[in-house]
């Protein structure tokens, strides 16, 4: 294949990635993903301890949940590219939202995790914070932070998630989130509420994993009725971020991961 032929075939496969993530965000969209667009101005850049570039001074990162787990690095899950992928459509689309496009993944204990109004954990049935770990994430909430917990499948993992986060919000009450929601309302008009499978299970051509056959979308409130913690139980947003542009993974998966997550961005911003 001669240079030019590898330069055609690129951007033809770019182009298809557009296109496909275009119609995940809604028709009538591809134009928000053309080369060279995006949302939010310019910032002073730095590298994060993984070596990846992001800026400071962004209105919004989305930022991923680093913490202690039963195993090693269960919070890097899908990541990086997930949190990147998300966020290309994101900045594409919420055009006044002044976003970051790259990684900005932040430890618990970190004492700046205050700064992100939005973290995103992944993997939680797996949590097994430390004491520092569970205070920082307990004054995140406490001061008006957002989490959005996802991936973690049947019984053991839940009971193991609920038993952490009851060590952050001692006698919180978790919540089904009724249909009508705003959550579910904020950008998107969510009216169903699939179970979203990994990629192997997409194409294989189950949704479940180990005894989660239900998916739950459930919730913590604050004492004024704002949700803190949106639970995603028994599904897979991450990975439906991961390989949207795939074409053997179902579109209808990445549709509604995207729209949930848009929403919850839209929430955790505006309430």
């Amino acid at each position: 294949m001669t240079s030019s032929q590898g330069a055609l075939a690129h951007g033809t496969r770019m182009s298809r990635r557009r296109s496909r993530i275009a119609s995940i965000l809604a028709p009538g969209l591809a134009f928000l993903l053309v080369p060279g667009s995006s949302g939010g101005g310019a910032d002073a850049a730095r590298m994060d301890a993984d070596g990846h570039l992001h800026t400071d001074h962004a209105e919004f990162h989305f930022t991923r949940a680093v913490y202690t787990g039963i195993r090693w690095r269960n919070w890097a899950i899908d990541y990086p590219k997930a949190d990147r992928q998300l966020m290309t459509g994101v900045r594409r689309l919420l055009t006044h939202l002044d976003a970051c496009g790259e990684v900005n993944p932040v430890r618990l204990d970190d004492p700046d995790l205050g700064r992100y109004p939005f973290v995103y954990a992944v993997e939680v049935g797996h949590m097994a914070m430390s004491e520092a770990e569970v205070e920082g994430l307990r004054r995140f909430l406490k001061a008006g932070g957002f989490l959005m917990v996802d991936d973690f499948w049947g019984t053991w993992e839940w009971a193991n998630f609920d038993s952490e986060i009851h060590r952050v919000l001692p006698g919180a009450a978790i919540v089904d989130l009724p249909p009508d929601h705003p959550l579910f309302t904020s950008f998107y008009d969510i009216r169903e509420f699939p179970q979203v499978p990994n990629v192997g299970n997409a194409q294989g051509g189950h949704t479940w994993e180990k005894d989660g056959y239900t998916p739950f979308y459930r919730g913590i409130l604050d004492d004024k009725g704002r949700l803190i913690v949106a639970i995603n139980h028994n599904t897979d947003l991450g990975d439906a971020w991961e390989w949207a542009e795939v074409p053997e993974y179902p579109l209808k998966y990445s549709t509604f991961a995207y729209q949930m997550a848009v929403n919850a961005i839209v929430y955790s911003m505006s309430h």
